[in-house]
């Protein structure tokens, strides 16, 4: 290993598995370990460093897990080491109003009591999930990582796919997913194009400590410029996702954290006590941005790269692992029956699963967004008449609930806590 030319000698050097999968986040990750525990050997090459992933100190980034996601967590063997860290989602309340006026009298309410399988979701820090990703990952033989290193080449041919990474080194497998993202490098180099549009929003994200509890409870507050969505953490803190029109949002993160807070107080409140900045602070461009195509030669996407939405639901993450869900179950079967996974007949299997679901939730939440992100009076009428039924109406309710808690659609065995 002190050979100088040992680096040189790697280079060129092939690492083949079953599937290649170019993205280490949350989606990736969760692909491997589905696709490794039925039986498939995967690589997954993530640009960042190990030691960064392993390392990430708690940076105010949270994820609402659908109880149908954290189904699949439990079934690929993540759950268990997350579990200590989740916060249960036991209430969402959904409110209309100003910042610094309070919300309007019309509201609703859902209670996972109205469910027989338990809470709604749970709300898991960044930090947490991506270190349960690695661990169950470096216990999983079937798995190769490759961190540190980015794609710059794809290939495909009748065989296979090849892929030349940054420092010459190429890897061949049956197929390509990929898991990279919004901007996907793995989609443009197959030729895919995007369809979708800007929102002139910006996502402000952060976490606070507050003086009292909870309970549990989730918050939306729709305002004209955007969404406030308050989500609990364990302890007495909870994440914030706030929308405000762009400008708006870039001055207010570069504000000192004094009046950061002076300007997130009135369209918080006060039902939690005093408020307190906890981590770093983030934003992030609103926009909706779906793939022309999920699936191209002997490759597939999953999660944001074919499909990101406005977090208006907290559905991105969700909707990424029942994607996840969806390729290992298309991939296991039809390896199962002898088939090429890597086959267009193989894969157009997985589009039709799930374009139309992800289109339909990719829409649902844009209408929400420009119903709820304004000002009118007639259309502020109209939503609030419109929540004050769904509120009074349990059948609505409950629908409503098994919605949230991602028990609807056709899902994959995973997400119903079954094996493959």
């Amino acid at each position: 290993m002190d050979n100088p030319e040992w680096a040189r000698i790697l280079r060129g050097m092939e690492q083949t598995s079953d599937i290649l999968i170019v993205g280490g986040g949350l989606n990736g990750p969760a692909l491997a370990l589905a696709l490794a525990q039925t039986g498939h050997s995967v690589t997954v090459i993530d640009a960042l460093a190990e030691k960064v992933r392993k390392n990430a100190a708690f940076d105010g980034r949270a994820y609402a897990l659908a109880l149908a996601s954290q189904r699949l967590l439990d079934a690929i063997g993540v759950w268990d080491r997350v579990a200590e860290h989740a916060q249960p989602m036991l209430e969402i309340k959904v409110t209309d109003g100003y910042a610094g006026v309070g919300p309007s009298p019309f509201f609703m309410h859902f209670d996972h009591a109205e469910i027989e399988e338990g809470p709604m979701g749970y709300m898991v820090e960044d930090r947490h999930l991506r270190r349960a990703f690695m661990s169950a990952m470096a216990e999983e033989k079937g798995i190769t990582e490759i961190s540190g290193r980015t794609v710059v080449a794809q290939d495909c041919d009748a065989t296979g796919v090849t892929l030349t990474l940054d420092d010459g080194t190429t890897l061949t497998g049956s197929m390509l997913v990929g898991c990279d993202g919004r901007r996907s490098g793995t989609a443009t180099r197959a030729g895919i194009k995007r369809t979708g549009w800007d929102y002139g929003q910006t996502a402000l994200v952060c976490a606070i400590e507050h003086d009292l509890p909870h309970h549990g409870v989730a918050h939306q507050f729709f305002m004209p410029p955007g969404p406030l969505a308050i989500l609990p953490l364990t302890g007495n803190r909870s994440s914030i996702v706030w929308s405000e029109r762009t400008e708006t949002a870039q001055h207010i993160n570069t504000l000192p954290e004094d009046e950061y807070l002076q300007v997130l107080r009135p369209r918080f409140g006060d039902f939690l006590g005093d408020i307190r900045l906890q981590g770093d602070r983030f934003t992030y461009p609103l926009n909706l941005t779906i793939a022309n195509s999920f699936i191209g030669d002997r490759m597939a996407l999953v999660g944001d790269a074919a499909h990101g939405m406005h977090p208006i639901a907290g559905q991105g993450l969700n909707a990424g692992l029942r994607d996840v869900g969806a390729l290992a179950e298309v991939l296991t079967l039809a390896g199962r029956r002898g088939e090429d996974i890597g086959s267009v007949l193989v894969l157009e299997r997985y589009q039709e699963w799930r374009r139309f679901d992800t289109a339909a939730l990719a829409m649902a939440t844009d209408v929400f967004n420009k119903l709820f992100s304004n000002d009118n009076p007639l259309l502020r009428i109209g939503r609030d008449i419109g929540m004050g039924i769904v509120g009074s109406l349990p059948g609505l309710r409950r629908g409503f609930v098994r919605e949230a808690a991602g028990l609807t659609g056709d899902l994959p065995k995973l997400l119903q806590g079954r094996a493959i």
